[in-house]
């Protein structure tokens, strides 16, 4: 499944970067979808910095499906590797629920656009259905589908609420911009 959004911001793209990278936990409070989130590591080295972060998500698991889906499916760490002469991120999310069977992994683009800055996410989630331990095999093709909604559904609009704080706050600390 691949997961694309953009969204457009009208502040200079060093300034939303930097705000992404190191401001989260001032942001991600406002958040529905999101219990909570704690900075696991933080690690910097010239013009990269690397993150890892526990996210605690909120979303409902299909009544059926919580039999084989734990709430553990809305826990992830998410490793993530700021490359500041690129404005680039790399990231990878690691569910705590079938960690062996999900590869989630993607990339967001800091792009300046006219007076503002253009933020790319493109990443792809694949379950194997062969690898989710503990779901009988003949159940395990619709359990990860149902996992993959789950977690999609999750993916573009944290990402765009994210955007939304990130407009909020900026417009807070540095005032609006046309």
């Amino acid at each position: 499944m691949l997961i694309n959004a953009s969204v457009y911001l009208p502040f200079p793209r060093s300034l939303v970067y930097a705000t992404y990278r190191d401001n989260l936990l001032d942001l991600v409070g406002q958040m529905h979808n999101v219990k909570s989130v704690k900075l696991k590591s933080r690690q910097e080295q010239g013009a990269v910095v690397q993150q890892t972060y526990v996210w605690h998500g909120k979303s409902d698991i299909p009544g059926m499906m919580q039999a084989f889906i734990s709430q553990d499916l809305l826990t992830w760490d998410d490793f993530a590797t700021w490359k500041n002469d690129e404005f680039v991120t790399d990231w990878r999310i690691q569910p705590h629920a079938f960690s062996e069977a999900i590869v989630w992994t993607g990339q967001d683009r800091y792009l300046e656009s006219g007076n503002g800055t253009k933020i790319e996410s493109k990443g792809e989630l694949r379950i194997d259905p062969h690898r989710l331990q503990g779901v009988p095999s003949f159940f395990s093709g619709q359990v990860s589908h149902i996992a993959e909604e789950v977690l999609a559904k999750q993916a573009e609009p944290n990402f765009l609420e994210m955007s939304r704080c990130v407009k909020a706050y900026l417009e807070k600390t540095q005032g609006s911009r046309p």
